[in-house]
């Protein structure tokens, strides 16, 4: 089926789960505004992912489903039918949204051709999920569709508020000439949460060749990990306060480099446009990594079990403990070239 695109005036995309794989979605926005310039869009997440939309002008209606409410799914299905629809873009492609596609009654329903999910769409993604990295995955599924692409931006949402308490942080707490680097040591799994330690060992070297300053952000769940990194480097490092998501993406935005684990935090501070060193253990950054050729990765390849995406490490935890720091400010140093970051 070829999409009439003369006839598109309302749109709906669908990604559920995380902030992280919400802001990866986002790199379809320019390519549907440059295709369907007339038309209206509305995006349907879960309440994780709303921070990183609410605040971009462009988007429609934010639909929020929440899948512990009461007939949470019957009132979504309702919302997205009286909605009607011309193109429904199912990003997640699981039964439940495919479900709330198959009931959209839209013209255009388009989806990954998952076992089971067929029946919701009338257009398809491409089969090969891990052939490409998530934000790519999603360009390949506008191509396959038969939108061209011709944008592979990410967008988060910020506005004056959370840009001017963010300079006045940065004012009262750092110089202007500062060198300030974020350290982010939060993480979705245990396993994917480099040791508070080895966090230490690289903001050392990082301050001992760039006489750097680190601002350390962190999460309720994270908390003990940034004290423990903000004690050991002293004066070196400040600790954000507790800050809302786009509080600390402003942060983030602000700083010269973020060092980061594979997590939220690290997709926010790629899609605010800081440079990124992801560090990675049981995740595989060329499909999870920091998305864009500003940022850059690191992973012990020759570890015999890396890649392992287990939620807890079995082991001694090696991919992070084991990671030589000279490797690591390898691309410190890659970094600062390639972004011609200026001290």
């Amino acid at each position: 089926m070829n999409i009439d695109k003369s006839k598109i005036n309302k749109i709906l995309c669908i990604k559920l789960r995380g902030i992280g794989d919400v802001i990866l979605s986002t790199v379809v926005f320019d390519n549907l505004w440059n295709e369907f310039p007339q038309a209206k869009i509305d995006y349907l997440t879960e309440p994780p992912g709303k921070a990183a939309l609410e605040k971009l002008s462009f988007l429609n209606e934010i639909i929020l489903y929440k899948k512990n409410e009461s007939f949470g799914g019957l009132k979504t299905i309702a919302k997205v039918f009286f909605n009607n629809y011309d193109l429904v873009l199912d990003f997640y492609s699981n039964p439940r949204t495919a479900m709330i596609t198959f009931f959209s009654h839209a013209k255009y329903r388009a989806g990954f051709p998952y076992r089971g999910r067929t029946y919701a769409y009338n257009l398809y993604g491409p089969n090969e999920r891990d052939k490409f990295h998530a934000a790519q995955l999603h360009l390949e599924y506008l191509k396959k569709i038969g939108i061209e692409v011709n944008s592979s931006n990410l967008h988060f949402g910020l506005d004056e508020k959370d840009i001017s308490f963010a300079e006045d942080f940065y004012k009262n707490n750092f110089s202007e000439n500062d060198f300030v680097v974020v350290l982010s040591p939060s993480g979705g799994w245990e396993s994917k949460k480099c040791d508070a330690g080895k966090f230490v060992e690289i903001a050392e070297a990082v301050h001992q060749k760039y006489h750097s300053k680190f601002l350390i952000l962190w999460g309720p769940d994270d908390y003990e990990d940034a004290a423990a990194i903000k004690k050991e480097l002293k004066d070196a490092a400040i600790l954000a306060p507790d800050t809302t998501i786009r509080e600390g993406a402003a942060l983030m935005k602000l700083a010269k480099m973020v060092i980061a684990n594979d997590s939220g935090p690290m997709h926010i501070s790629t899609a605010v446009g800081t440079p990124t060193l992801s560090i990675h253990g049981p995740t595989n950054p060329n499909l999870q990594g920091p998305f864009g050729e500003k940022h850059a990765s690191i992973r012990l390849e020759e570890l015999d079990c890396i890649g392992c995406n287990l939620l807890k490490c079995p082991r001694k935890h090696e991919c992070f403990l084991d990671l030589p720091i000279i490797k690591v400010m390898d691309k410190v140093d890659q970094l600062i070239l390639k972004n011609k970051i200026i001290f």
